[in-house]
């Protein structure tokens, strides 16, 4: 006896798949992106390995290092055991180093910068040369003067102490690392985000993403918090380098300067949504980016203090958001303020990521 087949029973939502909701296209996108970045090795050199050789390379050039010795030349002559005699009787000969040596040969030695100063002693007393253009021989001048006035009976009329101070925290190294830190968010938004959407722009996938039921602005976002993973990462090993090799000092607090991060990476990653929101070619948004970033790697006090620049053009410069990254990255980091200290360049920042993603998305171009 034939029996009737049931037709098949389609699966609804509360049988099966469930339905999307708002922020799917949003994480799909983001997972995507990551997957990406994964995928291309070179990202994982210039957004992770190169800031640590770069912070390797100049904490090294510009470690502590022991005094330097003061190389000097003695004109052989009646008086130079005299000289030499009085440098050995002063305590501070360990800093000098004395040559006795013809007069020919301590000028060619001078001339040639093996010798810093060259000192000569007959009867009418010592007699110094140096070059005012060497700043290290006048520094010798000074030195070797000081050290055989002082040996031969001199009093000062006023007693004087110093003391030699290269504490963690007032070194160049503790300067600098927070100024990588923060170079290296604005390079890692700036091009991660910049060169990748002019590379989607001519593979011609962004025409593909608009024919989609896709939310521009879930597209933009998911480019922009992408690189909020990789800031995690970048400031972890930084300072990890930093504390690990230099014995850099961590004053603030770790959440402090996490969310300082994630401000700074979102605000350059706005910057360079905006740098490229209508560049057809890589040569294009290479230049515009570069055009961007230049007054910042010079002005916003990465490698030296900005303060060194005329005070006229101050308040311009701390009005970058690299500047003030910087300061608030070193402010923590250095001093141990606390965030709410930091009020002032958080809204630089804020203002800098608000508005260049909004003026992103409405000028935005899918061709």
């Amino acid at each position: 006896m034939a029996t009737l087949e049931q037709p098949p029973v389609m699966a609804g939502p509360e049988q099966g798949a469930t339905p999307n909701g708002r922020w799917a296209g949003y994480l799909r996108l983001l997972q995507m992106r990551m997957l990406e970045l994964w995928r291309e090795p070179e990202v994982i050199f210039w957004v992770f390995v190169f800031p640590l050789l770069l912070a390797l390379g100049l904490g090294i050039a510009f470690r502590n290092k022991p005094p330097d010795v003061t190389p000097i030349a003695v004109v052989d002559g009646a008086k130079a055991e005299q000289v030499m005699a009085l440098l050995q009787r002063s305590p501070q000969h360990a800093g000098i180093h004395a040559d006795v040596v013809s007069a020919p040969a301590a000028l060619d030695g001078f001339r040639l910068g093996k010798y810093a100063l060259v000192v000569t002693m007959d009867d009418a007393g010592l007699h110094f040369r140096y070059d005012p253009a060497r700043p290290e021989s006048v520094l010798a001048r000074t030195q070797v003067e000081d050290t055989l006035e002082s040996a031969a009976g001199r009093k000062n009329p006023i007693e004087t102490t110093a003391s030699a101070s290269s504490e963690p925290g007032a070194r160049y190294i503790d300067f600098l690392i927070p100024g990588l830190l923060g170079m290296n968010l604005m390079n890692s938004g700036m091009w991660g985000i910049g060169f990748a959407l002019v590379e989607m722009r001519q593979r011609k996938l962004l025409k593909r993403f608009v024919a989609t039921p896709m939310r521009r602005s879930d597209f933009l976002l998911a480019l922009v918090s992408s690189r909020l993973v990789l800031m995690l990462i970048e400031v972890a090993l930084l300072l990890t380098f930093g504390v690990l090799v230099f014995h850099v000092r961590v004053e603030g607090a770790i959440g402090s300067i996490l969310l300082l991060g994630t401000l700074g990476a979102v605000s350059f990653g706005g910057i360079g949504l905006l740098t490229a929101s209508r560049a057809q070619k890589i040569e294009s948004v290479s230049g515009l980016i570069n055009l961007v970033m230049m007054p910042m790697w010079i002005f916003s006090g990465v490698f030296f203090s900005y303060e060194r620049f005329p005070k006229v053009v101050l308040p311009a410069i701390r009005a970058l958001p690299l500047t003030a990254l910087n300061d608030a990255l070193r402010s923590i980091i250095l001093q141990g303020a606390p965030l709410g200290s930091q009020l002032g360049r958080i809204a630089v920042l804020a203002l800098w990521g608000g508005v260049s993603f909004v003026l992103a998305l409405r000028w935005f171009r899918w061709s």
